[in-house]
């Protein structure tokens, strides 16, 4: 699957410097990533609906099953974007959730965390400067991911380890793939690149790599996921206005053909529908 982003970024002659955490929607660089996408995933188990949750809209939320991308702001994380999802789903449908988090009234999953943003300064760098570095990062590379990410050891996310005082060692390179790399924008110190890229990439480590590249150093100021896949922010992103049971249902039954049928995906697509109901558990 192809990420599509477009990114925001700032050299600096302080090679000291030190990329904030900022939280990011799902893909912006294109893949831009600081309003995010993200995919989201309703699930569950059929079974017999209790009478107490019986009514026209519960019927309706807990027998969807399917994939359909969100949009998600800048602020809140993946997973707290999920949360008011299923809250307000959740709500309109008169239910409640289960205190224990095993069993759940409705099942609801995010695929494609995001992260970003940094700054500095720099006036010494060309745009021929730029655009002849970018070359070195095309087509199959090796790349070492940040130490602030979504990778874990020992069951842990290495960004929380780390705000722990942890002692974190740099996982080693891996193979990423950048279809198409470009040029958007040259304004020093600031500039924009078009990234298209597989999965597994790490905008903040090509920008890092980047800098090195051109004897500096440079860091993601804002970072945009534009799309992934079959879905792309201006068509197919849910706003929060849009987070209710008929919209998702439209989206869902919209958005299926657009998925492709592989082995790793078939579980992603929507099943016809019957008289049981979906409960996730």
């Amino acid at each position: 699957m192809r990420l599509y982003c477009a990114a925001k970024l700032e050299l600096c002659e302080n090679s000291s410097v030190r990329p904030a955490l900022l939280p990011v929607l799902g893909c912006h660089v294109v893949h831009q990533c600081r309003t995010e996408r993200q995919y989201v995933q309703l699930q569950g188990k059929k079974q017999t609906l209790p009478e107490h949750m019986a009514g026209d809209m519960a019927v309706k939320l807990l027998a969807l099953n399917g994939l359909f991308p969100v949009y998600k702001p800048k602020g809140p994380t993946s997973a707290q974007v999920v949360a008011q999802l299923k809250g307000a789903l959740l709500k309109e449908a008169g239910l409640k959730e289960y205190a224990k988090k095993r069993k759940q009234t409705l099942k609801i999953g995010h695929g494609g965390t995001l992260d970003s943003s940094a700054s500095g300064v720099l006036d010494h760098i060309t745009k021929d400067d730029l655009e002849g570095a970018l070359k070195s990062f095309t087509g199959n590379i090796m790349q070492v991911p940040p130490l602030f990410s979504a990778l874990k050891r020992d069951g842990k996310r290495l960004s929380n380890l780390l705000r722990d005082g942890a002692e974190v060692e740099a996982k080693p390179a891996r193979p990423v793939t950048v279809y198409q790399l470009s040029l958007r924008d040259f304004q020093p110190p600031l500039f924009t690149l078009d990234v298209e890229c597989g999965g597994g990439f790490y905008v903040r480590s090509l920008v890092n790599d980047l800098g090195k590249e051109l004897k500096t150093c440079a860091s993601v100021k804002e970072l945009v996921r534009t799309k992934q896949g079959p879905f792309t922010l201006e068509d197919h992103m849910l706003k929060e206005e849009d987070w209710n049971i008929s919209r998702i249902a439209q989206a869902l039954q919209e958005y299926d053909p657009l998925l492709p049928v592989e082995p790793g995906n078939k579980r992603l697509r929507a099943e016809p529908a019957d008289n049981t109901v979906a409960s996730g558990e």
